[in-house]
């Protein structure tokens, strides 16, 4: 076993009156790639912030090389040391790509007052060029896609050769072959004596790459697993705490669905996406897959209006919006016959329909409509919903609450003659809590306090909560544990059941293979093949059509 680089003793970290961690006590070694594990809110994030000094220590220590530490902020920590890859996006947009690498450190390429700007984008071209990224430095991080601004904060932070790399759910960021840098930068410290602590809900990659793995299960540490026994059904049940067994995707191989189309794009092209066809039936989940820069991410902000179409047409037949009049003398028949006094209280009178409404399909309790889609706008009156693979950027709020963010997205839901009701605001926000179980204070908690997970099940809510029939979800589990994604497709898979259509673009073939009635990969900005759903469907039948 290495020499011992850093330990907790009864480490604990209070947000308000929520335990976040609780009395753990856990040791990081030289020369080892140790996996630190849980469901989403166990602590994992937590526990490596107050080691990079984000989040300070509640009570307990931290012992680095025999002696005490307490970091004031992560500069302080990296002069220890340590860095830190985040989970989410840690790049600030405006700045250029060289700024952003030496943001906080520009005094080393100033003299007399003077900044030396190109000997700032030297140096950042050469932290670059040690993972094997080549792009303009003097490009703003905006310019580029999330993987890219992944790959220039590793540079980032390796540049400083840190002597413990904290990789913080980077990997569900990048494609595969972003994936096999930095398991190859891992494996290159661990063989240079230095530390890594590597976080990840990907239990196949853990065990390949960990040394050992350190379980945390509501704030506390569970277990410290060594390689030698290694399980993925035994390490599954100490983070859930349950016996998990058997594949989490759908078990069935039927990929019918129905006639009625819910989306198409016909001969779009836009920006790299060349000749687009594609078309999405009621009841039908479609996969897109393929390897990063094919497209597959450019092609869902299309479907949701966020792309400029330079050809082609965008097409979605969802549910009418009610106008103003309609839903003005909908809400007027109801009170009719509606309000009643209950225990002093009146009943609510704003609920979507009645309970034989409720039971049909979602395609047969309205009117359908044709929507062009060409804008943001158009998507939302089209009853699209989407989550972006850049989350905190384009799918959420992180500065705002819950309920913001909930409620945001369901205005014309909850609106009753121009105005939303508080009351309807919050027993909306708690519905949505308690069905996704999103771990939280209050409904009035920002969004930028939540884990990782419990930020993608406020983003499943969002949309799924505001009826939106056609799902557009790029990377739906990632940052997600085993626990919640077996929920989360079973969640997609009965949305299926009712009708709902159904996108996921995944750079996970398994999910993919696992989930879909077809699959469709892109290549170079087109779609090079379909596969229907097939019990012998296999990673090595759809690899050649990525590459």
């Amino acid at each position: 076993m290495g020499e011992i680089f850093l330990e907790t003793k009864s480490i604990t970290k209070k947000f308000g009156d929520v335990v976040a961690v609780n009395n753990v006590d856990f040791v990081v070694r030289l020369g080892e790639i140790q996996g630190l594990i849980g469901e989403n809110g166990s602590g994992k994030s937590t526990i490596s912030s107050m080691i990079c000094g984000i989040h300070s220590i509640t009570s307990g220590e931290i012992i680095l090389k025999g002696k005490p530490y307490r970091p004031a902020d992560p500069g302080d920590a990296r002069s220890h040391g340590i860095g830190m890859i985040v989970q989410e996006a840690g790049t600030v947009d405006y700045l250029t790509v060289a700024e952003n690498i030496f943001l906080g450190e520009e005094k080393r390429f100033s003299k007399f007052g003077f900044l030396n700007k190109g000997a700032m984008e030297e140096e950042a071209r050469k932290a670059l060029e040690a993972i094997g990224v080549d792009i303009d430095v003097t490009r703003p991080a905006a310019a580029y896609n999330f993987e890219t601004r992944k790959l220039v904060e590793i540079a980032k932070t390796l540049y400083y050769k840190p002597e413990l790399l904290i990789v913080d759910e980077t990997t569900t960021a990048l494609s595969q072959d972003g994936r096999d840098k930095i398991h190859e930068i891992m494996r290159s410290l661990a063989a240079e004596g230095k530390a890594v602590l590597f976080i990840s809900h990907d239990l196949p990659e853990l065990m390949e790459i960990c040394d050992n793995l350190t379980v945390l299960r509501d704030g506390s540490l569970i277990a410290t697993i060594n390689k030698s026994e290694f399980d993925e059904d035994f390490i599954k049940q100490k983070m859930v705490g349950r016996k998990i067994e058997g594949n989490y995707y759908r078990a069935d191989f039927d990929p019918s669905c129905s006639d009625e189309v819910a989306i198409k794009a016909e001969g779009v092209n836009a920006g790299i996406l060349k000749d687009i066809n594609l078309t999405v039936h009621r009841g039908e989940i479609v996969g897109i897959g393929g390897l990063s820069g094919s497209g597959i991410h450019e092609l869902g902000r299309l479907l949701f209006g966020m792309e400029r179409i330079a050809s082609g047409s965008v097409t979605a037949y969802s549910p009418r919006r009610l106008t103003r009049k309609e839903k003005r003398k909908l809400y007027l028949e109801r009170a009719k016959g509606a309000v009643r006094l209950f225990r002093g209280k009146i009943k609510s009178l704003f609920k979507k329909g009645t309970e034989a409404e409720e039971e049909k399909p979602a395609e047969q309790r309205y009117e359908i409509a044709e929507y062009r889609v060409k804008s943001i706008r158009d998507a939302l009156d089209a009853s699209i919903g989407y989550i972006s693979k850049d989350r905190d950027k384009e799918t959420l709020i992180l500065q705002g609450s819950i309920r913001d963010n909930l409620c945001l997205s369901a205005i014309n839901e909850l609106e009753i003659f121009g105005v939303v009701p508080s009351m309807s605001e919050r027993q909306f926000s708690k519905d949505q809590v308690d069905e996704f179980r999103i771990k939280c204070s209050s409904i009035n908690q920002d969004v930028r306090e939540l884990s990782g997970g419990n930020k993608q099940k406020v983003s499943f809510a969002k949309w799924i909560g505001n009826n939106s029939h056609i799902l557009v979800f790029d990377s739906p589990t990632r940052g997600v544990d085993v626990g919640v994604k077996t929920t989360m497709y079973q969640l997609l898979y009965d949305l299926k059941l009712k009708g709902y259509a159904i996108v996921i673009i995944s750079e996970e073939l398994s999910e993919l293979i696992g989930m879909s009635d077809r699959i469709l990969i892109m290549k170079d900005g087109g779609i090079s093949k379909e596969f229907m759903r097939s019990e012998d469907l296999r990673d090595s039948d759809i690899i050649d059509y990525m590459i």
